[in-house]
């Protein structure tokens, strides 16, 4: 498949945050090992409210319009660090990339491909600082690797990428949040916002796939 309509990309979002909903005890469990336990809680509210956001816009809303709708809404209702940082996954690409009616991988790679730099720059996470960035740049590199016009090729291999991204936290030490205070202590767990960021990719995928 070479492309999404606007209304396909609308329920491929609303996917994306019904998965995440629905691994809101994994993502609490996971978090609670090494961070505040509330990673899960956050995300499910954010989701939720993403959710409530993109229903409710008209359907001549553009891809671009249905990312930033999904961002600002976990923004404004997530607060604290995963809002700001999780909101830019969606909203900073989509504001970058050139209004767009039907979602290609024209847009959806340089649109992911701009929000990790934004991740990045607005968070200051590196690759092998244990956070979601160690999930999103790989997904990234991967799609831009394959080159391909096709959405399920490039969601696989996004998807793929991520859970390799996420296993790999499991190696790092913590240089963000509470667990940044474990230091070698959180070797051995793996990132909760890798995490969500690796079930994202993996619900896009299948969503695609069923097309």
């Amino acid at each position: 498949m070479n492309a999404l309509s606007a209304a396909q990309t609308k329920e491929m979002l609303l996917a994306a945050a019904q998965a995440v909903i629905e691994s809101k005890p994994l993502l609490t469990e996971i978090d609670s090992k090494i961070g505040d336990g509330d990673h899960g809680i956050g995300m499910e509210t954010g989701m939720r409210k993403a959710g409530e956001a993109l229903r409710a816009l008209p359907e001549s809303a553009s891809v671009n319009t249905l990312f930033k709708t999904m961002g600002r809404a976990m923004m404004m209702s997530m607060g604290g660090a995963s809002g700001v940082i999780f909101g830019t996954l969606f909203q900073a690409g989509a504001k970058a990339v050139p209004e767009a009616e039907t979602l290609e991988a024209g847009t959806l790679v340089p649109l992911f491909r701009r929000s990790l730099e934004a991740v990045k720059t607005r968070g200051g996470a590196q690759p092998g600082d244990k956070t979601m960035v160690d999930a999103l740049e790989p997904a990234v590199l991967a799609m831009e690797a394959l080159d391909s016009k096709d959405l399920c090729q490039l969601l696989a291999a996004a998807s793929s990428a991520a859970a390799e991204g996420v296993e790999n936290t499991k190696r790092y030490a913590a240089k963000f949040g509470r667990a940044k205070s474990l230091m070698e202590r959180s070797i051995g767990h793996q990132d909760a916002g890798a995490t969500s960021v690796q079930i994202i990719f993996e619900a896009m995928h299948a969503y695609v796939t069923k097309q």
